[in-house]
């Protein structure tokens, strides 16, 4: 059994715990602007702090274009949609989890990859939870929102299916790439689909800003930035299951600074989801080992 150093499993529980509060901060920045408009320039602060990473790939360039709409613009600006309709946290929180099934079942169908009954059983028991969950009254209401944010799940499993297809680059770079080809595809379409973009600059004030600096640095540069170090020097199977504390975090954080009201139905189905989603994960690291 490998242990995770004190002050590295400290730097772990740090990334989980901004990505937790991640989907707070994110509800509070798309309540002050548009949702498309908010993704827009949380890429373009991206894109302007991680311009030194690029490198020109030549005939690479149009996988990672693919990639970049895939896991960037399509996928968070669908997320921030779904967010911006929501009006409870833990259920978006929840089903943003979707990812890893998905990714898993796009995998069976698209790369030939053979899936044996304990992650089937996870991915079974994941959906199962977000149906058990779906049909909670709170939940039910929102419906629409799930919907983006279920969505918002699965394009970006596509575009880690697409990634695997790319040369190794390095996480600073893809992320730079990503927010670069992101930006003005999602301002343009703020522009085409959203109203109220110079009354939403001059009223943001510090939230909408700090949101959106949340967002952009620490969500995604550092907390980023910062996984990968680790999954570098430990197994994935010490790393990769602690990452589920995220989600709980920010049903966590949404009780207790957005008021959301946690239901046992809720409960029951995001416990289910992330049972199925630890099973997996757990399942995906001993396949690559073994070759099995």
């Amino acid at each position: 059994m490998i242990s995770i150093a004190p002050r590295h499993l400290l730097l772990l529980l740090g990334v989980t715990l901004i990505w937790g509060l991640n989907l707070v901060v994110a509800k509070v920045g798309v309540g002050d602007m548009p949702p498309v408009m908010f993704t827009a320039l949380r890429f373009t602060i991206l894109a302007i702090v991680a311009a030194p990473f690029l490198r020109w790939h030549g005939e690479a360039m149009g996988a990672i274009i693919m990639v970049a709409l895939l896991v960037g613009a399509l996928h968070f600006a669908l997320l921030f949609i779904g967010l911006a309709r929501a009006d409870n946290i833990s259920s978006v929180a929840i089903a943003t989890q979707l990812g890893v099934p998905f990714a898993t079942l796009l995998s069976i169908a698209l790369l030939g990859e053979r899936v044996r009954w304990r992650r089937w059983t996870g991915i079974g028991c994941a959906f199962l939870g977000v149906c058990v969950m779906g049909f909670d009254p709170a939940v039910f209401s929102q419906r629409e929102s799930l919907a983006f944010v279920i969505a918002s799940a699965f394009v970006g499993s596509l575009g880690l299916i697409a990634i695997k297809r790319l040369p190794r680059l390095p996480p600073l770079e893809l992320q730079a790439w990503i927010a670069w080809i992101s930006w003005p595809i999602l301002a343009g379409l703020s522009l085409l689909v959203e109203n109220g973009h110079g009354e939403a600059l001059r009223t943001a004030g510090w939230s909408g800003w700090g949101t959106l600096l949340y967002t952009a640095i620490l969500a995604s540069l550092f907390a980023h930035t910062a996984y990968f170090f680790l999954v570098q020097r430990y197994p994935v199977t010490s790393i990769a299951p602690l990452t589920v504390l995220s989600p709980v975090f920010s049903v966590i954080f949404g009780v207790l600074l957005l008021g959301d009201t946690l239901t046992p139905r809720i409960a029951l189905g995001g416990a289910c989801t992330l049972l199925g989603v630890l099973i997996i994960t757990l399942r995906e690291k001993q396949f690559t080992d073994t070759g099995t």
